[in-house]
């Protein structure tokens, strides 16, 4: 996960007494999945979705000890969307922390990831990574400082593997990485995303892009590396899109900057689909800095 700043509760800090909490005790789960067979993250009615999956192993583990809990994840991924460093958190009793420490395979919230993998079986298309007690003032969501995604592109130059069609888009003619890569740059910074995301009532388009660049990876694959303090809907599949166009030389990087600013959604280029796209991390602060990160990132942003 966040390779800048190692967990804090790692090691012994991670085995130390939790603390009493007006929400209960507080676990953070990291969670790796395959997005091509979930109708996202949320949990739908009648729809398999990663939360349901893990909130529906949840109850199995804690079903005789409480209510089951309800999970709090970092980034809402969508539909075929792919994850190897998401986050989430749960809140638990001390109660059915205990029955942790029953349980054959070892015991404490360092057991619950073991017992929810094995639940989802050896051929799962989602295993948590990691299960430790939350450093105090740790929300997987509004605690984040940053999410980085990767979206992966096979163009005409690379070759096309099938092993790798889950989680890469094809694409059917040879791209021009170093335009592609200069137009990313010029996007960086605060801005109003409105144009790169699909309007939701209520919530704000406002985001820091704080990475944004292309490379080709050592097989020729093109990879988008883009990260954010966060990311409206659709966002990241857009501004891979729209780069794409440049690198198709069919707009221009100057181009791009007109449609941000203008703030109105265009045809100008395609969002593309979700299976190239991957949630690689979410970045936290210091443990001491945990909780004032949370309030801030529950107030407006403002441009």
């Amino acid at each position: 996960m966040d390779r800048e700043a190692e967990h804090a509760e790692d090691g012994a800090e991670a085995r130390a007494e939790p603390a009493a909490l007006p929400h209960g005790i507080r676990l953070r789960l990291d969670i790796a999945y395959d997005g091509t067979d979930f109708h996202g993250w949320g949990r739908q009615p009648g729809l398999r979705t990663v939360q349901g999956v893990l909130e529906d192993a949840l109850g199995t583990v804690f079903g005789r000890h409480g209510d089951p809990p309800v999970l709090t994840v970092a980034g809402r991924t969508d539909a075929g969307v792919h994850a190897l460093g998401q986050v989430a958190h749960l809140d638990v009793t001390s109660e059915q922390l205990s029955s942790l420490n029953r349980s054959r395979r070892g015991g404490g919230a360092e057991s619950l990831a073991d017992r929810l993998n094995g639940i989802a079986g050896l051929d799962a298309d989602v295993w948590v990574t990691s299960s430790i007690l939350a450093p105090l003032g740790f929300d997987a969501r509004f605690s984040a400082v940053w999410r980085r995604y990767d979206y992966r592109v096979a163009d005409t130059v690379a070759p096309r593997n099938p092993l790798d069609r889950r989680n890469t888009l094809w694409f059917p003619a040879a791209l021009d990485v170093e335009s592609m890569h200069d137009a990313a740059q010029a996007l960086l910074g605060l801005h109003d995303w409105t144009s790169f995301c699909k309007s939701r009532e209520g919530a704000t388009s406002i985001r820091t892009l704080q990475e944004f660049s292309w490379e080709r990876d050592d097989r020729g694959i093109l990879v988008a590396h883009v990260r954010a303090d966060a990311f409206c809907h659709s966002m990241v599949r857009a501004l891979v899109g729209a780069t794409i166009a440049v690198g198709q030389r069919r707009i221009s990087a100057a181009r791009l900057l007109e449609i941000r600013d203008e703030l109105e959604r265009t045809s100008e280029f395609k969002v593309v689909p979700s299976k190239g796209l991957t949630l690689m991390e979410v970045g936290y602060p210091n443990d001491a800095e945990l909780a004032a990160r949370a309030l801030q990132t529950r107030a407006r942003r403002e441009v």
